[in-house]
């Protein structure tokens, strides 16, 4: 038979845990056909031939936590998701989502998603087409939308609790028999129509504008368990929440106790996995391992409660082009509506400069410098050495924090970044997490945070540094985590894998060529607002749906992508 692609030469890692072995990958339409051990033939020519000697061949990776739920209207690649191997994304996440919405409640849910996850508000109303109101009714627009990678989404607590209750929706006043019902109608139209399960929101630092917390915050377990038992009526779906983790809690953790319990529980009765979000924090830095510990009692009486964290630190970050750590002082925050040449000017005049430097001590950042990590030139690490925080850069000059920042600003030309870790602050606590087979890889929160963040490159990041430098896990290991994985916990049926029917999405990669570049910051989303992106180098092809969609970081034209519904 003839293949429309042919892969040759490669050393294939096909996403099961099987070790790699030299083998040639024959794809016919949107499906792998064949996959002959070297010494087999795989015969015929292919209209495009891949030549992978030196390379391996790796399923496209499946990012269980997206926010791209906006991005994707104005940007079909998907960036910065597409530059890191990543063929299928999930949105709906942490009970956020545009759906359902009447048109009276767009500008309602815009401003939810900009609280939130720091999506410009004014670029989700410019950027998308509104032309939905059920959730079915919007997986149908994002199955007409053009897109690069495939993507599913969930239905969410939030859009689902204000669309029958308005502003009741925020308060802890439980909803009637009513409202029940009609949020049980809307969740079983959206698993209907082929969402791939129910998000929800409970932690309290997620708020609206006015401060409040979301809707679905203060919502008692008999409200969840009802949308859990749509689930299981189906058959399918994942239940996902953004979960109150040790917040206003007991030295007993009575407050995690219980919402690990009705996590177990929701699972138990609808008989479909729980996952969540779980990563360490200096403050409580006992609370991950108790997290895991609650999660296995579940499971251990039938549950499958799944905690999800990252490859390394979820940070903020710092640089004349975004923010920096100065902002509190007058001088400073004058600096954020020019360009990064005019602030270098700034920087350099010597009378300013000194005045930044004395508002600098006048206004204390409020952050702690010795923890403000000063991401090096060349490719972007994250280990959070002690010697690379401003604080440390500070001391070896000889000057004053602030000094320092400003004189690593004119020396770069203004590109320097700091990274200021938050979660996951400790990357031994990451190794414990990532050793435990209950965890799987998620939070990369593409999409989300954009001013601030940049963690799409997690894939990359845990190649080249766990894998590669690190050696801390096979191979084979790390690809299934990024693939089968993460695709068989939200139900993704054949991707993930390598093998004959499955699906081609599919990366070539030069695992040691593989680098992570710094982060950049560009105005590229509508009506000009800015964001943090990071590309990467290594990826020679990926391929979606059997055609290729990159080309060594470059787009190659196709926009393969497919709705991803649970019903397929």
């Amino acid at each position: 038979m003839g293949f429309d692609i042919a892969i040759r030469n490669g050393l294939v890692v096909d996403g099961t845990g099987s070790p790699p072995r030299p083998a040639d990958i024959g794809i016919a339409g949107e499906r792998v056909v064949a996959v002959a051990d070297r010494g087999q033939h795989l015969g015929a020519d292919a209209r495009h031939e891949i030549d992978a000697s030196d390379r391996i061949v790796t399923p496209g990776f499946v990012d269980i936590h997206t926010h791209l739920d906006a991005q994707l209207a104005w940007d079909p690649l998907g960036t910065s998701s597409c530059w890191h191997g990543v063929t299928s994304v999930v949105l709906g996440n942490c009970g956020v989502t545009f759906a359902p919405c009447r048109p009276e409640d767009r500008s309602h849910l815009a401003e939810l998603m900009e609280s939130v996850e720091d999506i410009p508000r004014a670029a989700i109303l410019e950027g998308m087409s509104w032309d939905w109101v059920t959730y079915g009714e919007y997986l149908a627009s994002l199955d007409r939308l053009p897109k690069g990678p495939n993507v599913g989404g969930m239905i969410g607590h939030c859009a689902v609790r204000h669309h029958v209750m308005g502003d009741r929706s925020l308060g802890e006043e439980a909803p009637t028999d009513e409202d029940m019902g009609a949020m049980v109608e809307l969740v079983e139209e959206a698993m209907d129509a082929g969402a791939l399960g129910f998000s929800t929101s409970r932690t309290l630092m997620n708020r609206v504008p006015d401060g409040r917390p979301m809707p679905g915050t203060w919502a008692e377990p008999d409200e969840l368990f009802a949308f859990a038992d749509v689930l299981g009526r189906h058959g399918r779906g994942v239940f996902e929440s953004a979960s109150r983790l040790g917040e206003r809690d007991s030295d007993d953790l009575t407050n995690t106790r219980a919402e690990l319990a009705w996590m177990g529980e929701v699972s138990r009765r609808s008989g479909r996995p729980v996952t969540f979000g779980l990563a360490q924090s200096d403050r409580r830095p006992e609370l991950f391992r108790q997290v895991v510990d609650l999660a296995k009692e579940q499971n251990a009486i039938g549950g499958c409660v799944r905690p999800q964290t990252t490859a390394r630190s979820l940070g903020l970050l710092f640089g004349l082009q975004s923010r920096t750590p100065f902002d509190r002082s007058p001088a400073w925050r004058e600096l954020r509506g020019l360009s990064v040449q005019e602030q270098l000017l700034a920087l350099r005049d010597p009378a300013r400069r000194t005045l930044f430097i004395a508002q600098a001590e006048e206004y204390p950042p409020g952050i702690d410098l010795s923890k403000l990590y000063v991401l090096p030139p060349g490719p972007a690490r994250y280990d959070c050495d002690a010697d690379t925080s401003l604080a440390a850069h500070a001391a070896a000059r000889g000057v004053s924090e602030a000094a320092a920042f400003i004189e690593l600003a004119i020396e770069t030309g203004g590109t320097f970044v700091c990274n200021l870790p938050l979660l996951n602050q400790q990357l031994a606590a990451v190794e414990e997490l990532l050793d435990d087979p209950l965890v799987t890889l998620g939070l990369a929160d593409s999409g989300a945070h954009v001013g601030r963040f940049t963690d799409a490159s997690q894939p990359t990041f845990f190649l080249t540094y766990w894998v590669r430098e690190r050696a801390r896990w096979r191979l084979e290991d790390a690809v299934r985590r990024l693939t089968l994985d993460a695709a068989s916990l939200f139900g993704l049926t054949d991707r993930g894998v390598l093998r004959p029917g499955a699906y081609a999405d599919v990366n070539v990669i030069d695992i040691e060529g593989l680098t992570l570049p710094q982060p950049e910051f560009i105005h590229d989303f509508p009506g000009g607002a800015g964001r943090y992106v990071q590309g990467s180098s290594g990826y020679d092809w990926t391929i979606v749906n059997g055609q290729v969609f990159m080309d060594h970081g470059e787009h190659a034209g196709a926009l393969p992508g497919r709705l991803l519904r649970s019903t397929d």
